[in-house]
């Protein structure tokens, strides 16, 4: 079950398209994925930018701050982002 599913404006970093930005709402995963995703400053109220992602579940390219990071699709899936316009 998704804990986010309530709200139609929070969606997984893997749904963003490529230049969109948003803010991290959650992590949807357990205390090691949420540990490892601070350790690269991915954390709710943090401000992050999809900058490419490949076709069919390849890495996740993302900006947070003035630092990239590649990260792969089932780690980009579970970060939960509140997307801007």
């Amino acid at each position: 079950m998704n804990m986010y599913s309530e709200s139609d404006k929070i969606v997984p970093l893997t749904q963003m398209q490529s230049g969109q930005s948003g803010v991290v709402a959650g992590i949807a995963g357990g205390f090691g994925a949420a540990r490892r995703l601070e350790n690269m400053g991915i954390r709710p109220g943090k401000k992050i930018t999809k900058v490419s992602g490949m076709f069919l579940r390849g890495p996740v390219t993302v900006q947070v701050g003035h630092t990239q990071a590649s990260i792969g699709f089932g780690m980009a899936s579970k970060i939960m982002v509140e997307p801007r316009k």
